[in-house]
């Protein structure tokens, strides 16, 4: 077995967790590269290299005694560890990624590598239809079993978060010919209320590069971000951003057909997502700001959606 340092974290992954976490980010990034020898003794791991994504955790790949390729994320924040940890384990047995160990004085976790490598194997047939399958998989599992972990609620993530920062951003941002659309759109999302039947343990960040594929063409989810509250916010996130601008009507449709959450329902959810896309990207001078006001203008133009 041959354990090598990693040297430093990336530029790029360092770069995104400051910005993410702010200064107290610099002392755990120099600290990492030696946190991660310290689990592959361990755990009796030969370590690879940095796999440079993500914008929570310092991710590297790593293989077991038998050769087997695996994950090994270290988390800056300890609570976002612990949520993520509890989620996996619930979806546990073919759903999620594997949880193979855990350090939890460490923050630090040694996962399955889907696929056999970063970001999964190819094999992606009918992907819209089985990751809507995975999805709802996962919704009926965070509603059977005993909810482990601590998991904050949807409720508050939307009173004390989204809502504020849309409407601060509605009101200070120069947004030209937009302004219209979003000064109609803020107004509507007023209203939305969850359906506390449909309340389950959400994934909560459904873009695409959380959603590899195995072997066996199986979608398996990864980095969730856990709430509890209406499985609607997950299907509205995975209709909005798992591929941007491009079949979101497609998953709209299939997302209302798995989950039999009706179209209508779904829909203002898309669009309170696709505001809050829309004003973050016009206020950190993102490119895809003109995607994200095409799919909320197609949003809105059906109203509840029910022409889709």
């Amino acid at each position: 077995m041959t354990t090598r340092t990693l040297g430093e974290v990336p530029t790029g992954c360092r770069e995104r967790l400051i910005a993410h976490y702010g200064a107290k980010a610099h002392e755990w990034l120099d600290v990492v590269p030696d946190v991660l020898g310290q689990m592959a003794e361990r755990w009796r791991l030969t370590l690879g290299g940095y796999h440079d994504a993500g914008h929570a955790s310092v991710i590297a790949t790593a293989a077991d005694l038998d050769g087997r390729p695996l994950i090994l994320k270290a988390w800056v924040d300890p609570t976002r560890y612990q949520r993520e940890i509890s989620a996996l384990r619930l979806w546990a047995g073919g759903l999620a990624v594997d949880v193979k160990e855990t350090a939890d004085e460490q923050a630090v976790a040694l996962l399955e590598m889907v696929g056999g490598r970063p970001g999964g194997s190819d094999w992606r047939q009918r992907e819209t239809q089985m990751v809507a399958g995975a999805l709802h998989g996962l919704h009926l599992r965070g509603r059977t079993r005993p909810r482990t972990g601590s998991f904050p609620l949807l409720s508050n993530y939307l009173r004390f978060e989204v809502l504020p920062r849309i409407e601060k951003r509605a009101l200070s941002l120069d947004l030209g010919l937009w302004q219209p659309l979003v000064g109609d759109e803020f107004r509507a999302i007023t209203m939305l209320e969850e359906d506390p039947r449909r309340s389950t343990v959400l994934h909560g960040d459904l873009y695409r590069e959380n959603v590899p594929f195995d072997g066996n063409g199986h979608p398996r989810l990864i980095d969730p971000v856990p709430m509890v509250g209406d499985a609607a916010f997950d299907w509205a996130f995975w209709t909005v951003y798992y591929d941007l601008g491009r079949e979101t009507s497609q998953r709209l449709a299939t997302a209302a057909r798995i989950s039999r959450i009706p179209v209508p329902v779904i829909a203002p959810w898309c669009r309170l997502l696709s505001l809050d896309g829309l004003l973050y990207y016009v206020d950190t001078d993102d490119p895809r700001a003109p995607q994200m006001f095409e799919v909320l203008s197609f949003l809105s133009a059906r109203g509840a959606g029910s022409d889709v």
